[in-house]
């Protein structure tokens, strides 16, 4: 099912993460569909994907031209407060940016909003490391490199990322099958106006599901010092990650405000997109195979 899923010029289709039900659902919280409202507003002129209500969580692999490929794969996390997801802001726009730079996207539609009696990031956590499990377990067959496989996470999406880099190598689900015995740590993330990893109102003290050690991946980070989500995210993990000799690349801006993804704007900070592939390219994650 992969392997068809990245055919070349194929039209990517979502494919199922789990064999049934995802762990621990009930299928009870509605119809998944587009929560958008006029009320919510435009971005660079333009609405957005709100999707809500996913039970099903899925990925859809875009794969570049063959002639660009580098081998190199990125798993996007949208963001929406762990409420909605972002779909195309966040995600269908992020896979084809990334595929003009070469690099496999792989789009990661995880389940909201939050399941009762769960801290709201646990089941995306779920859904993150099994998809990663998949990617990598099957990267050769691919032609992926199996040590090139990141992560793109805005936002909520952001905070998943460095929960699955915390979490790389510690499943928090029971095993289904070979993909849950693979290691599930990203080889590199980018973290694009990420909310949640500091502790509220603490300064610069990460949050429990965010800590960073040794094992943390290079990791690339954009915000705006206006960010209503607050740029001690950003600058909390840089230093988290300064203090483990973890290499990482900062980017502050001081306007831009949060939720703009690759959407161009009178906002110096939109421009991350150039800064991100000069990143990649620095560590050999753009070399075409």
């Amino acid at each position: 099912m992969l392997a068809a899923g990245l055919c070349h010029g194929a039209e990517p289709a979502p494919l199922r993460l789990w064999p049934g039900a995802a762990p621990g659902d009930q299928g009870d919280i509605g119809v998944e569909k587009d929560m958008f409202t006029p009320q919510d507003g435009l971005i660079a002129g333009k609405p957005i994907i709100r999707l809500g209500n996913v039970s099903v969580p899925t990925i859809t692999l875009y794969r570049p031209p063959a002639d660009k490929d580098t081998g190199t794969a990125v798993l996007v996390f949208p963001g929406g407060d762990y409420r909605v997801l972002a779909l195309d802001l966040e995600g269908t726009e992020v896979c084809a940016w990334l595929n003009s730079i070469g690099v496999t996207g792989v789009l990661l539609k995880y389940r909201v909003p939050r399941r009762q009696g769960q801290a709201p990031f646990v089941a995306p956590l779920q859904d993150a490391q099994r998809a990663m499990g998949l990617v990598r377990l099957h990267a050769k067959e691919l032609s992926m490199d199996p040590l090139h496989i990141g992560t793109l996470g805005f936002s909520a999406g952001g905070h998943l990322s460095a929960a699955l880099c915390a979490h790389g190598d510690d499943r928090i689900y029971p095993h289904f099958d070979e993909a849950d015995t693979v290691s599930c740590r990203p080889d590199f993330q980018l973290l694009i106006y990420p909310h949640g990893l500091v502790r509220e109102n603490d300064g610069y003290t990460l949050s429990a599901e965010t800590i960073v050690n040794g094992n943390t991946p290079p990791t690339f980070l954009v915000m705006a010092q206006d960010d209503p989500e607050h740029v001690e995210n950003a600058l909390g993990y840089a230093l988290a990650l300064q203090a483990e000799k973890v290499p990482m690349e900062l980017h502050i801006y001081p306007t831009g405000r949060h939720g703009y993804g690759l959407r161009s704007t009178s906002d110096y900070v939109t421009s991350w997109p150039l800064r991100a592939e000069d990143w990649m390219r620095s560590r050999g994650l753009l070399e075409t195979k």
